[in-house]
This record gives C-alpha cells, sequence and structure tokens, in this order.
C-alpha cells in the first residue's frame, strides 16, 4: 500500500498534455509558463533540435538512393508511400503502417509521425487565420453546428500566436482574409508579380495574389536564425528558422523548469472518477519495456491529432461514459474533414528568359477565398483558395540520340521554360456519416484496438473541383500565359494531412463534445486543442488555429483551477 502511494505521488502533476506537436508543444509551454508542473507525453521517441537531423546537411550524393525509397521501406510503409512525403530524406520521421495498422472502411490516407514534436518537424508552414465568414457558415447554411466563438474571441490569441511563432507575410486589408502580426514578407519571384498585376487589375482585386504566409523566419526571431532559402525544411531545421516544438515551444516550456518529457509513452485512456465526474490522469505503455503505467493530474490536455485523440477518448470507456470520454452526445468520432486539392491548373510564362529565381524559397503564392462571398452564389456551398507558384524548370531536355558534344553541354545548362501553377484547397462540409470508429477485431503492436475510419468527400466538393480548375485557368489566361492545362489528380480524405472534427466545440451538449473553451462538457478537467474541436474547416490551412484556441484554452484552464473550479 506504502509503494502504491509513493508511486501515485511521484507520477502526479499539475496537468498532463498528450502528444507534442503543434498544439501539445503550445499547451506544454503556456502551462509550465503559468507555473503548473507539467508532464507531457510522446508515443515514440524523442528528437532533439539540431542533433538528431541527421539528414539536414547531407549532401544529395550522400544518399544512397539519392532520396528514392527501397521495396523493404514500401512494405513497411504502405499508406505513408502514397504520396510524396515519405522519402529517403526523412523517412525516419514517419511510422511504420504495419506496426500501427487501421482499417479503412472507404481510402483513407492517414500521415502520421511519432516522436517529439510530431507534424511540427513536417508540416508546410502555411499560416492563415479564420475570419467571422468561416465562424459563422454552420449557423448561416445549417451544415455542422454553430460555432461557439467568433473572430474577436480569437483574434488577440491569434496575435499571441503570431508574434511568438514568427509568421512571415503581406499585409492585405482583404475582407475575410484578416490580416496579423508579420514578419517582412519573402519575394514573390518576376513571373508572380506580373501575375499577381494582372489578376489583381482584371479583378479590381475583387480577388488577389499575395506571398504566401508561412512560419517561416525571415529575420532573427526570438533566438531562431532566419530561413537560409534551401527549402529543405522536411529534414528538420538546424537554424530554427521554422516554427517547431523542438525549435519554440519546447525549449520555452524547458526554460521555466516545469517541464517533464516523456517520450516511447503511448496513451491508452483517460482515467475517469465517477464521484468527482473528473479524469484523474492516464494510463500507458511504454513502447520500449511493453510495461503499463498511470499517470496523475488536475488538468489534462489532449492533443494527438485529430484521429489519435478520437481514438484515446473512445478508448476511455467507464460506467460513467461507456461509449468514450465526454460521449454522452454520441458525436465523439463524428464529422471527420479534411481538405480536397490536387486540382487545379498551370501554364507557361513567355518573355521573361532572361530571369530567374533567388535561392530555394520555402514558400508559394496565396488567392483566398472569393466563392460564396457577397453576391457571388455557386451551385455548391463554402469555397476554396489556391496555393502554388512560379518556377523555372532547371534545364531543357536533350534529344537522347544527341546527348554528347559541346552544344549539347549548353543546351542542358541553360535554364528552361517558365511554368506558373495554381492548385486549389477547398472545404469540406461537416458530415455524421463521416467517422471514426474502434475496430477491436484488430490490434496494434501493442495489443491495442485500432481505429476504423469511414470518410468520404460528397457532390459539394466534387461540384466546387469543376471551379477549382476552371477559375485556376481563366486567372493564368488572363495572366497571360500560354500552353494552359487543368488537371486533377485526385484527392481522397487524409492526403491534405489536415484532418479534423469528430471532437466538436459547440455550445449545445447535446451536439458537441467540447464548449467555447475547449473543455469537454461532461469532464470539465479535460481540453482538446487539435484539430478534432473543429465544427468546421474552412479552406485554410488550420495550424495557426490550433496554437490561438490552444493558448486561449490553457489560459482559461489554468484561471479556473485557480479558482478552484476545475
Amino acid at each position: 500500500m506504502n509503494l502504491n502511494t509513493k508511486a501515485t505521488a511521484q507520477n502526479t502533476y499539475d496537468a498532463i498534455v498528450v502528444g507534442s506537436g503543434i498544439s501539445g508543444g503550445w499547451a506544454a509551454m503556456d502551462l509550465t509558463k503559468k507555473g503548473l508542473k507539467v508532464l507531457m507525453l510522446e508515443r515514440g521517441r524523442n528528437i532533439e533540435h539540431i542533433k538528431d537531423y541527421t539528414t539536414a546537411m547531407k549532401k544529395p550524393w550522400e544518399f544512397e538512393h539519392r532520396g528514392k525509397l527501397t521495396e523493404e521501406q514500401k512494405r513497411t510503409h504502405p499508406v505513408q508511400k502514397r504520396d510524396y512525403p515519405y522519402t529517403e530524406f526523412n523517412e525516419s520521421f514517419w511510422v511504420n503502417d504495419l506496426d500501427c495498422p487501421y482499417t479503412e472502411v472507404k481510402r483513407f490516407d492517414w500521415y502520421r509521425g511519432f516522436h517529439v514534436g510530431g507534424k511540427s518537424l513536417m508540416w508546410g508552414r502555411q499560416s492563415y487565420r479564420l475570419s467571422d465568414l468561416n465562424f459563422s457558415e454552420n449557423a448561416k447554411d445549417g451544415h455542422g453546428i454553430d460555432w461557439p466563438i467568433r473572430y474577436k474571441d480569437i483574434a488577440p490569441w491569434y496575435d499571441y500566436a503570431e508574434k511568438f511563432a514568427g509568421i512571415s507575410g503581406q499585409v492585405e486589408n482583404y475582407p475575410h482574409f484578416p490580416d496579423g502580426q508579420f514578419l517582412p514578407p519573402m519575394d514573390l519571384n518576376v513571373v508572380e508579380k506580373s501575375v499577381k498585376k494582372r489578376i489583381e487589375d482584371h479583378f479590381k482585386r475583387a480577388r488577389i495574389m499575395t506571398i504566401g504566409r508561412v512560419a517561416n523566419l525571415t529575420v532573427e526571431h526570438g533566438g531562431r536564425g532566419n530561413c537560409q532559402y534551401r527549402n529543405l525544411c522536411s529534414r528538420g531545421c538546424p537554424f530554427g528558422a521554422y516554427f517547431s516544438t523542438q525549435s519554440a515551444t519546447l525549449p520555452a516550456a524547458v526554460a521555466t523548469g516545469n517541464l517533464t518529457l516523456r517520450p516511447f509513452s503511448y496513451v491508452t485512456e483517460v482515467l475517469h472518477d465517477k464521484e468527482s465526474q473528473k479524469a484523474t490522469g492516464v494510463r500507458i505503455i511504454d513502447t520500449e519495456t511493453n510495461e503499463t503505467m498511470e499517470f496523475f493530474a488536475k488538468i489534462i490536455f489532449v492533443n494527438g491529432s485529430t484521429l489519435a485523440t478520437t481514438q484515446i477518448l473512445l478508448s476511455s470507456t467507464s460506467e460513467a461514459h461507456p461509449n468514450g470520454l465526454g460521449n454522452a452526445s454520441g458525436e465523439l468520432g463524428r464529422n471527420l474533414m479534411d481538405h480536397h486539392f490536387r486540382c487545379g491548373a498551370s501554364g507557361e510564362a513567355e518573355g521573361f528568359e532572361d530571369k530567374y529565381i533567388f535561392g530555394k524559397r520555402a514558400n508559394g503564392i496565396y488567392i483566398p477565398r472569393y466563392r460564396n462571398i457577397g453576391n457571388d452564389k455557386r451551385d455548391y456551398l463554402r469555397g476554396f483558395g489556391f496555393q502554388g507558384g512560379a518556377n523555372r524548370s532547371n534545364s531543357h531536355t536533350g534529344i537522347a540520340e544527341m546527348d554528347f558534344g559541346g552544344d549539347f553541354k549548353d543546351l542542358i545548362s541553360t535554364p528552361g521554360k517558365w511554368n506558373m501553377n495554381l492548385g486549389g484547397f477547398g472545404e469540406t462540409l461537416p458530415n455524421r456519416e463521416n467517422k471514426v470508429t474502434l475496430d477491436r477485431s484488430k490490434k496494434d503492436k501493442w495489443g491495442q484496438p485500432v481505429i476504423a475510419i469511414d470518410c468520404q468527400f460528397g457532390d459539394n466538393e466534387f461540384k466546387m473541383r469543376k471551379d477549382m480548375m476552371d477559375d485556376a485557368a481563366e486567372m493564368l489566361e488572363i495572366a497571360g500565359m500560354k500552353n494552359i492545362k487543368t488537371f486533377d489528380n485526385g484527392s481522397a480524405p487524409g492526403m491534405a494531412i489536415h484532418e479534423m472534427g469528430t471532437a466538436r466545440m459547440g455550445n449545445d451538449p447535446k451536439t458537441s463534445v467540447l464548449n467555447k473553451w475547449n473543455q469537454m462538457h461532461e469532464v470539465k478537467n479535460v481540453f482538446v486543442t487539435d484539430g478534432s474541436c473543429m465544427p468546421s474547416i474552412a479552406c485554410q490551412n488550420p495550424s495557426l488555429t490550433f496554437m490561438a484556441l490552444t493558448a486561449r484554452a490553457a489560459d482559461y484552464a489554468v484561471s479556473e483551477l485557480k479558482k478552484g473550479n476545475i
């Protein structure tokens, strides 16, 4: 008995944060800064800033397979290999799919990395605010439930997140595209400047094109170095030039002296006390020893990323919560959303043959949403934005039979054609039938039931894709591009790696899992601030919103704790 009491005391903290990615790292930072003793649990291995970015400074020829995957890597990563992110350049950052299977009722591409920092080490870093247009559309068109907050509630937290993370971007003063606290913007290249001017002149700024708002530093910021224009971000950045847990939130949390980081800690459930109606802690499996352990805290932030968070909460069953923690509404696992993309248009730019690009800018252009706003009414709801940019191909292609001699060398050392690409990112409507459930018939490497994902895009998304292609082609034509081609390379849910929903915020406990503070309606000391909290997803990249919601929730949680309310 004494031993158990001692173990409990040793394993007790003020707060537990589950997950160490973008939102988990932020929760750990803000809770520790406010004086709480925090345990941050990470399912995978530790990755130390700089030291463990083992491929960051390698030359192309230092990779045995020049970035390509081996047959064994393809075998052990059948999902991760489906698209471009998983390569030899950063293969250690991606999960072994055979160890961590899941059931695809319908195709769902689940890209994952189990390590300290999570996807903050591999994310695309595009950072945009949602606007009141996005926070109010569910209520207006009846898809999903009304957001419990509006832009004014989160605006100061966007300010805070941008100032700390370091977001470079251009102030545009464009409706429904809120400006923020920006570092100096990266520069558009010569072709992009031409395209921007022609589009904005033609549409009289009813459409605009701007440089991407990106979490890459253009100047030194907060002790971190500025972007070196290498465009090797996915290997980890030794300069700390983009926002990640390792470069930003983790050092800040460690500096407080209040953080305990525990990698190799697979959280299997949140523990609940029926009498107090509160969570008491979490149960984990040590993935190195397979030992089961319990940790205890007054507050728990679940930030495993949307699908992992849902798996934990669905697995957290008890007499009081037979269908998963906080799931009296039946909405836990419902309304899974992701952006649809991989369609648009491209064209060739002529007249810029004497111009070239500088460096390898780790960023592109952005055209914010303009559809279904004001008097514009389409045969679908919501809208899309465009990302892309102009680049110049490295060289002309030779003719095989003539590949020798001085003329050939001159040819292949001359830069090729300029191309301009516009790719759409479209909003997906919330739908209860797009869902996640536990599949107890299948187990992972550690004996835990896996999740089954049943999710598909609907008619609204497919109707939108036609405009995403046609509008891109129209704008490229207006901009003077030649040989314009539209493309639709197909898009399955999950592929955009913007999965959201499944534990949505709302005012009514009967139709939502969380309240306006990201706090569980039924379990007041549990907070969820990753993508699972989103009642809708807009068409913007979501990570900045996760940061802002996390900071807001952490501030509220500590305030409520001090008042004795949780």
